[in-house]
């Protein structure tokens, strides 16, 4: 399923179980044929990201499943999870709550494997420094796409 939202173009895919990939796009793909509860979930995942862009959703309830990723990623991935809303963590604190404290640029790893971002925020891990680092793995396309989440969830918790 096909999603546009300001500098966001996205491509979500699901299976019976949960929203399995979310896909920085270019353009809109081709829609592949979908089962009833595929769609279900694709339908739910898509309110609830035009709710998030739109400034009235912080927290996701689309069932997610994860079907790549080492244990240690799937760690990470679950732990992003718990920054919450218009906070932020740098690489070191995500490596410190998954219990690997020098593991820094593992956790780096798995947030460029990340296969559901957005829902999953890694683009809530900055550098120690403060500095914005890369996101989903494209250079200079995906720290703009960063900085519209990290500006999109600060300004609204400035307007509460």
């Amino acid at each position: 399923m096909y999603l546009e939202y300001g500098p966001i173009k996205i491509w979500l895919e699901a299976d019976e179980i949960g929203i399995t990939n979310i896909t920085f796009v270019k353009e809109k793909p081709k829609n592949i044929p979908l089962t009833p509860l595929m769609e279900q979930h694709l339908n739910l995942a898509k309110k609830e990201l035009m709710a998030y862009f739109s400034g009235n959703l912080i927290s996701f309830n689309v069932p997610l499943h994860f079907t790549c990723g080492t244990d240690f990623q799937q760690n990470v991935w679950q732990e992003l999870q718990k920054i919450p809303y218009g906070q932020f963590r740098n690489y070191q604190d995500v490596a410190i709550a998954v219990n690997s404290p020098k593991a820094q640029r593992a956790v780096g790893q798995a947030n460029r494997r990340n296969p559901i971002p957005i829902i999953v925020p890694c683009h809530r891990v900055i550098g120690k420094n403060g500095a914005l680092t890369g996101y989903s793995g494209s250079g200079e396309e995906g720290l703009v796409i960063k900085k519209f989440l990290l500006n999109l969830e600060q300004l609204k918790k400035i307007g509460d």
